[in-house]
């Protein structure tokens, strides 16, 4: 119980924690958190391919304005005869969009471009050996800390025109570039997010949000009235895991339609029981007092018949004052003692076997001084439900055959054996064999026997096994808990030891 609350109360806290960090109607919708995750998976998919992006943008806008200045330079070595006018090289920058330009060839480094008064710079780029780290770590520092600044920029010329040529520039329409362009991938990653998570919201949405609705859904109707056969899940037919649920739900509901049938039949057969009971017990003391009157008859077929009557007819009527314990409350608790189980056996016997039978025959395996720690009415129930099962199956044959009860001892206590030689049980009723209106392997049978000589064998501590079935008939073991100095001394004597056959006329 303890458990359960805590289980609970963790689910209450998870439900709360999701109201306050999603909106209701998003924590609510399967389609919306499909729709908010796909958009955001996309947005992340964007940012790893803009971080390289935005470094080769950087890099190939510094290329472009070294190649120009590299122009430009081809353009002063020229007029080198002649010099250049102070207009020309002014023009020469603007176009090449830098402050100033120098080259190294032949090992010497010459200034070959410069404004009348150049800044001081700042930060120096090599972009000759560049590391994509560097590039991406560079391109980061111009845009968080750039605008303004001075900086040089160290390259390959083109054309193997020198060593190495080196461009002064102002980062600020840099940085501004970086930034328009950053804009553009953004609005694209955006158009690409929405339009891929369109399109696989559609496809998943199809594909799986709108079964898992329609399997929920059914779920729901069927809580409401789990009786209607309309609302058990129809299939669709698919093969994947989606069709896999459909199947195990429509399957769940309808054996939940047949429990729930068969105990509404309980109840109904219960109600209906509860109404006769009271007339059943005056027709068993009507005909217990007239079986009182057969006691004083001299007859000896009287006498010798009389007192299975009159045992017979006690037990009835007890029976009927305790009649359908079994659909409508739990069993009484066995009042254990010491049973002399021959005797109760042979009662067993003379209750199961008609007098005038003679294809059957009765064996009891069971020695005088044998006992059995057990309430002695639920054990003769216990008895005579596995007897008159095995004695009709043997009847409905119409062949001879042999009803066998025996003890023995065993490691955890007594076993007792109920044998026929009937044809055995069929495979649905085994299947189904201590369920009650289920298990019954008779035509017109309820199965009630079998299913409250287990309850009551439970009620002991045991178990009630079928050992074996088959044409050769059917075996069923009875494991009764035995008393500890039982265990610990010696075992009674085996019922292989003492059997004997009774004789039944």
């Amino acid at each position: 119980m303890g458990d359960g609350g805590n289980a609970e109360n963790q689910r209450s806290e998870h439900n709360r924690a999701a109201a306050v960090l999603l909106p209701r109607w998003l924590a609510r919708s399967l389609s919306a958190q499909l729709l908010v995750l796909t958009v955001a998976f996309v947005m992340l998919a964007e940012v790893f391919i803009y971080v390289p992006s935005i470094a080769n943008f950087r890099q190939t806008w510094l290329m472009d304005r070294i190649n120009a200045a590299q122009l430009a330079t081809l353009a002063v070595e020229a007029a080198a005869d002649h010099g250049v006018m102070p207009e020309l090289e002014a023009e020469l920058l603007r176009n090449a969009e830098v402050k100033a330009v120098a080259l190294k060839r032949n090992n010497r480094r010459e200034l070959l471009l410069a404004s009348p008064m150049p800044d001081m710079v700042t930060t120096r780029y090599d972009l000759r050996s560049p590391g994509m780290f560097d590039l991406i770590y560079d391109a980061f520092d111009t845009l968080l800390a750039g605008g303004g600044r001075t900086v040089a920029i160290a390259g390959e010329p083109r054309f193997s025109g020198g060593e190495f040529i080196e461009i002064v520039i102002d980062d600020t329409v840099l940085r501004r570039d970086m930034i328009a362009f950053s804009g553009n991938i953004l609005v694209l990653s955006i158009v690409i997010s929405i339009f891929t998570a369109a399109l696989v919201f559609l496809a998943l949405n199809r594909a799986l949000v709108q079964p898992m609705m329609r399997i929920t859904q059914n779920m729901v109707r069927f809580r409401q009235y789990p009786e209607d056969a309309s609302r058990v899940m129809v299939l669709s037919g698919r093969i994947d895991e989606i069709g896999t649920a459909e199947r195990e739900l429509a399957d769940m509901q309808g054996e939940l339609r047949q429990a729930l049938r068969q105990k509404t039949r309980l109840a109904a057969l219960g109600t209906a029981v509860s109404k006769i009971n009271h007339d059943l017990r005056n027709i068993l003391a009507s005909a217990q007092l007239i079986s009182d009157r057969l006691s004083g008859v001299d007859d000896p077929m009287v006498q010798k018949l009389a007192p299975r009557l009159f045992s017979s007819i006690d037990r009835a009527i007890k029976l009927a004052t305790d009649t359908m314990k079994f659909g409508k409350a739990e069993e009484a608790a066995p009042r254990k003692q010491d049973v002399p189980l021959a005797a109760l056996v042979y009662e067993v016997m003379d209750a199961v076997l008609p007098v005038d039978e003679t294809r059957i025959e009765g064996r009891i395996g069971v020695a005088d001084s044998e006992t059995v720690f057990a309430d002695p009415d639920q054990l003769f129930r216990i008895l005579l439900n596995l007897a008159r099962n095995a004695f009709q199956a043997m009847e409905d044959t119409g062949r001879s055959g042999t009803l066998t009860i025996t003890c023995e001892m065993t490691d955890i206590g007594k076993r007792l054996v109920v044998a026929d030689t009937g044809p055995g049980l069929p495979e649905d009723a085994r299947a189904h064999l201590f369920e009650p209106f289920t298990g019954s392997a008779r035509k017109g049978g309820t199965g009630l026997g079998m299913a409250v000589a287990a309850d009551l064998v439970q009620a002991h501590g045991g178990i009630l096994e079928l050992h074996k079935t088959g044409p050769a008939g059917t075996v069923f073991h009875i494991y009764l808990p035995a008393h500890d100095e039982e265990l610990k001394g010696k075992a009674p004597a085996s019922g292989a030891e003492a059997i004997e056959e009774t004789a039944t006329a």
